[in-house]
């Protein structure tokens, strides 16, 4: 039980899923301030794009915390309905055909025939009758973690345009704070896969410049 517990609680958030998640914020919120233009806005102007940049951020978070609640709930029946077949008593070749297809192809191939018997002999072993898919607290814990990512993204690039009264300038700070978080995202994503920090971190930013680029030319 505390090792299912300790599985639970390390499925909250991985590090792809909080990268992911502040990348989607920050380049949702630059579609906003991105489209300011130096020449015609002005401190209304920049309010409002503060305000709709917020809520924008506000409504695609709890969208996405309701859609990672879904994603989980999805998988658990999934996982579910696999124990409870083989609990069920279906032959080894079933068995076999139902684990590798949870597998990914690599590994199920590289497990082969004896591989997948191992498998569903520890399973049905190891398995008493499967309770069914809820949702538990560490997974609304993880959707709240999803929505203050989303949310709290917007803040970094909005700071600029509170501190500075000049809308030039801001529009530059605000562009090279959302690089720098898209690089330091980057380099933990690069890092969690085991590739080269440097490489992804480079990799992630200069597609963020270039989202950038195009946010301006088509109404920045």
């Amino acid at each position: 039980m505390q090792n299912t517990g300790e599985q639970k609680r390390a499925r909250v958030l991985n590090p792809i899923e909080r990268a992911t998640e502040v990348i989607f914020g920050l380049l949702m919120a630059m579609t906003f301030t991105g489209t300011i233009s130096v020449a015609t806005a002005g401190q209304e102007a920049e309010r409002t794009m503060m305000l709709a940049a917020l809520g924008c951020n506000l409504a695609w978070g709890l969208a996405d915390a309701m859609m990672y609640l879904l994603r989980t709930l999805i998988e658990r029946t999934r996982s579910h309905t696999l124990l409870t077949n083989l609990c069920a008593g279906v032959d080894a070749t079933t068995g076999h055909a139902l684990i590798a297809e949870a597998l990914p192809p690599r590994l199920a191939g590289a497990a082969g025939t004896e591989g997948l018997e191992l498998l569903r002999r520890r399973l049905v072993e190891s398995s008493d009758i499967p309770v069914k898919p809820r949702l538990g607290w560490d997974d609304f814990k993880g959707a709240i973690g999803v929505f203050l990512l989303v949310v709290s993204s917007t803040f970094p690039l909005v700071v600029p345009f509170l501190l500075l009264d000049q809308t030039g300038p801001a529009i530059r700070a605000s562009n090279l704070i959302g690089l720098a978080v898209l690089f330091i995202a980057g380099w933990m994503l690069a890092r969690y896969a085991g590739a080269k920090p440097w490489q992804g971190a480079v990799v992630v930013a200069v597609i963020g410049a270039m989202l950038i680029i195009a946010i301006i030319a088509l109404g920045g």
